[in-house]
């Protein structure tokens, strides 16, 4: 067993990934605004996060403590994937032109999304911190 596995560490150790990929994707899609043809890409978390939650159902060995809790799977599986926004469900793989004029890339909802990813980011690394100091706390004694 690992130190952190009765922690909620791994968790948020993945939140914090998320985010950066986040964040690198939307950097990217800003970078290649002017770039004719390009198709913002966006991660997508909460799809692929459904489709691995329904192919490990009946392996979960966790339990459900209230009734409005979400019910989840044991494992870890791989729920992030980047994709352009031409794909996926009801997309049409041409581009739209919007406020760039040359590809689909919106520098408004880009940095709509930059903001809302670091707000995101500071409250996962604000918990991942707090996480750390309790830690400490208990190594210390001071409970």
């Amino acid at each position: 067993m690992k130190l952190f596995d009765k922690t909620k560490v791994p968790l948020l150790e993945q939140a914090l990934d998320v985010y950066a990929l986040r964040s690198r994707v939307s950097a990217s899609n800003i970078a290649n605004i002017n770039t004719p043809g390009y198709t913002a890409k966006r991660v997508d978390f909460e799809e692929e996060f459904s489709r691995a939650l329904r192919q490990n159902q009946g392996n979960t060995s966790v339990a459900m403590t209230h009734k409005d809790h979400i019910p989840i799977q044991s494992g870890q599986p791989n729920v992030v994937r980047v994709r352009g926004t031409g794909e996926g469900p009801g997309r049409s793989p041409v581009f739209d032109e919007v406020a760039s004029g040359v590809n689909n890339v919106d520098i408004d909802q880009e940095m709509a999304e930059l903001a809302k990813n670091q707000i995101r980011f500071k409250f996962a690394s604000q918990m991942i911190s707090g996480q750390f100091k309790g830690l400490q706390k208990s190594i210390r004694g001071q409970l």
